[in-house]
């Protein structure tokens, strides 16, 4: 089972930081170099010198990101800049933002989890890893001893009785925590330390199976760290900074994770086209020549593409002709024919059927290369994709529909993962909100 416990998180102390918005940043794993500069320079105590520290050509063993960070972390604390909650405390979180001009809001509530390895009925990844990341995030923790950023969980309560109890024990008081950040994103934070409230959620809890959304990178480091630590004899706080969110909670959004293509020897469109029509069937949508017409056009393409996903698994496809394509797998190919040892929920997906049989078996970019990077890179923005293109930089775009939050927990419940970057939940979590100490 998925135990969860309050925790006695870290906060900033706004009568020391003023505005919470100056000292929270993305994840690090979107932040750029520019970004990077940028939150340095917007207040002295930024999370980035937590999170993602800058990196200098005189750094050594002794004096690196890592030191730096760990050095940054304790004089705050010594300062009174952060602060350690009196009791231990489940955090209500809303977070409010806006998508194709809708503003919307998701609830949940961070709290920490208790380390074990992945298993039915307790914490379910549905994306593989790489070590590169894990790696930086183990230094990080050995030098910390903290959690500055969540793990982004889902659990499945169609009841809402989580939701419930955290709204109750609210009641009508005002936000600990309230900002908008620089997209625009309103966060909302109170501090729950009702212990009758805390019971129930836990006991609650006790029976669901967590799914890990985004941060699986987070929660391998910190299971690592723990075992770390007890094979040397020291103590440390079991547990991993979480913030979870109901799959029923209608906030709970996720965007597709477009491919592009790129470095690829003798790439030809047209006779990668006729390879195409072995599975799919094709359908040419020519883009409009007059600047000012090419968002309607990209609108609706997308439109029709979502609506034909609904039926079928429906792809897009772009190159340098300037023309969208619609790709539809015939409908007499069945995807679990497709894909030998794997279950017909894995099969199912749209990201599976593009990565495996379009770009693995028809342009040869298999597994290894994709996570290198070496012939793909992603975006989210189908316009940004349709410019890299025609600009040269890369050679083809590919399309996905959004997965289903359903299907991210059927393949989970396999024991199965998806490839990687399945899925983009959005917003992505703030990181500052809250800090999960790993030693006493």
């Amino acid at each position: 089972m998925a135990t969860i416990v309050p925790i006695r998180g870290i906060r900033f102390n706004q009568e020391k930081v003023g505005s919470i918005a100056e000292v929270v940043t993305p994840p690090y794993d979107i932040i750029d170099n520019t970004a990077q500069a940028r939150y340095y320079a917007r207040h002295a105590h930024n999370i980035i010198r937590l999170e993602l520290g800058q990196t200098f050509q005189q750094d050594d063993d002794r004096n690196n990101r890592y030191t730096r960070a760990a050095g940054y972390f304790a004089r705050w604390l010594e300062e009174g800049v952060l602060t350690r909650e009196k009791k231990p405390a489940f955090y209500l979180y809303e977070q409010e933002f806006t998508l194709d001009g809708k503003r919307q809001m998701r609830t949940g509530f961070i709290c920490g989890v208790e380390l074990a390895s992945y298993g039915p009925g307790n914490v379910l990844p549905h994306e593989e890893t790489l070590s590169k990341p894990k790696a930086d995030r183990l230094q990080l923790m050995r030098a910390c001893k903290a959690n500055f950023s969540p793990v982004f969980g889902l659990y499945d309560d169609p009841s809402e009785e989580i939701n419930q109890a955290l709204q109750a024990a609210r009641g009508k008081r005002s936000p600990d925590v309230d900002f908008i950040d620089e997209a625009g994103e309103g966060h909302r934070l109170w501090v729950i330390t009702n212990s009758k409230t805390q019971q129930k959620i836990i006991k609650a809890m006790k029976d669901l199976t967590i799914y890990i959304a985004d941060g699986h990178h987070r929660f391998e480091t910190a299971l690592n760290y723990y075992q770390e630590s007890q094979s040397r004899g020291e103590a440390t706080n079991p547990t991993v900074l979480i913030t979870l969110v109901n799959l029923y909670d209608p906030g709970l959004l996720i965007l597709p994770t477009h491919r592009l293509v790129k470095n690829l020897k003798e790439f030809d469109p047209d006779s990668f086209k006729e390879r195409l029509l072995s599975y799919f069937k094709l359908e040419a949508y020519p883009l409009p020549s007059a600047r000012a017409e090419l968002p309607a056009a990209i609108r609706g393409f997308f439109t029709e593409m979502d609506s034909r996903g609904k039926t079928n698994h429906t792809f897009g496809f772009y190159s340098r002709d300037k023309v969208f394509y619609l790709m539809s797998l015939k409908s007499e190919i069945a995807p679990a024919s497709l894909f030998e040892g794997r279950s017909v929920d894995w099969s199912s997906l749209d990201v599976a059927i593009l990565d495996n049989l379009v770009l693995d078996r028809l342009l040869q970019i298999g597994s290894e290369n994709r996570k290198n990077q070496d012939h793909l890179s992603y975006t989210h923005d189908e316009t940004e994709a349709v410019e890299a293109v025609d600009s040269g930089i890369e050679q083809a775009a590919f399309f996905l529909n959004p997965t289903r939050v359903q299907e991210i927990v059927a393949v989970a419940n396999n024991g199965e993962k998806m490839p990687q970057k399945s899925t983009y939940f959005y917003p992505k979590l703030i990181t500052g909100l809250v800090i999960n100490p790993l030693a006493d």
